[in-house]
Formats: C-alpha cells, sequence, structure tokens
C-alpha cells in the first residue's frame, strides 16, 4: 500500500529559528493541492495549550514530545497526515514517538539549519536572551540539541529555497517504508 493511502507522520525537528514551521505550513499547502488532507503540530502552540504548564527540564520536553505524539498518532488514524514541527532535542524521545506512532508511517526530518544561522534569524529573540543567561536550559546554547543520525532527510533551509524543500519532502510520499 502506498504511504499516502496509510497516513504518515512528517516529524520536522531542528533547532529554534531554523524554519520548521515555515516549511511544515508549506508542506501543508502542497499536500492540500494534492488532495491529501493534513494537521499542522507546531510546537509553539502546543506550548502555549496543551503543554503551557510545562517548563524546559528534560522529563517536560519529553512530556511534550509525548503529547505531540500522541496528536499525531490521533491525526494518523482518522486518515490524515499529521506534520510536527518541534525541537524534540533528544533522540530517544524521537524514537519513543516513532515506536509509538509506528515505524511503518514515521518521517524523521532534520531541519538541519546551522546555529548561527538560526540565531541571525532569532525572531523572537530568545537566543539573545540565552546568551545573556535570561533564558536556562535553551537547546543548542545551554541545553543540547542531539542530531538525528539517520534521518529520512535533512534540509538546511538558509541553502535551500523553501519550494525545494518541498518537493523533496513530497517526493517521500512516493517511498516505501517499513
Amino acid at each position: 500500500m502506498p504511504p499516502f493511502e496509510k497516513p504518515l507522520t512528517f516529524w520536522l525537528t531542528g533547532l529554534s529559528g531554523s524554519g520548521k514551521t515555515t516549511l511544515a505550513t508549506a508542506l501543508a499547502e502542497a499536500l492540500a493541492l494534492m488532495a491529501l488532507p493534513s494537521q499542522l503540530v507546531d510546537g509553539d502552540t502546543l506550548r502555549q495549550q496543551q503543554s503551557a504548564g510545562l517548563g524546559y527540564s528534560r522529563d517536560h520536553r519529553r512530556a511534550n514530545v509525548l503529547r505531540a505524539t500522541e496528536l499525531c498518532r490521533s491525526i494518523n488514524d482518522s486518515g490524515e497526515i499529521a506534520i510536527a514541527a518541534l525541537i524534540s532535542p533528544f533522540r530517544a524521545d524521537r524514537e519513543l514517538a516513532r515506536d509509538l506512532i509506528g515505524a511503518g508511517r514515521f518521517l524523521e526530518i532534520h531541519v538541519a539549519t546551522p546555529l548561527i544561522v538560526c540565531e541571525q534569524r532569532d525572531p523572537k529573540g530568545l537566543y539573545r536572551k540565552a546568551r545573556r543567561g535570561e533564558i536556562k536550559e535553551f537547546t543548542g546554547i545551554s541545553h543540547p540539541y542531539e542530531v538525528p543520525l539517520t534521518p529520512h532527510l535533512a534540509l538546511d533551509t538558509s541553502g535551500i529555497a523553501l519550494a525545494e524543500c518541498v518537493n523533496q519532502l513530497t517526493a517521500l510520499l512516493d517511498l516505501e517504508f517499513a
């Protein structure tokens, strides 16, 4: 059965400012043009809603990833493609998400934009605050980000146009996954 007949989860992981949400939104638009229903699970929105009471400790980050995972699995179970865009800095948490969603419908996408570019973008001023010590446990500065070892795709949004990134993502729909 082709993957688009078996709803998938695109799990976009990367640093703050890497372009995850921009890419996820563009992917959702492209899927809509292909008549493939999808829903976006955005890390920032999740933090403001279902995860509003969580901080940024390792346990709280895991809880946030689990909440995103449950949403994605529910979206897939309803017959739609889920597009998760969240930092999810730890490999073990992403592996747990893969296990819970199902390896056959989980596509790990590393939005591999370099830290220096993410800091230059810094739309919310978070990197500046983290560098001044005003934000503790900030991923990429005072908290680790574990790069995916074998993502289905790695995209550096500073060197690849948005349309090309989306083309590479939608090309994954033609592949068979175990």
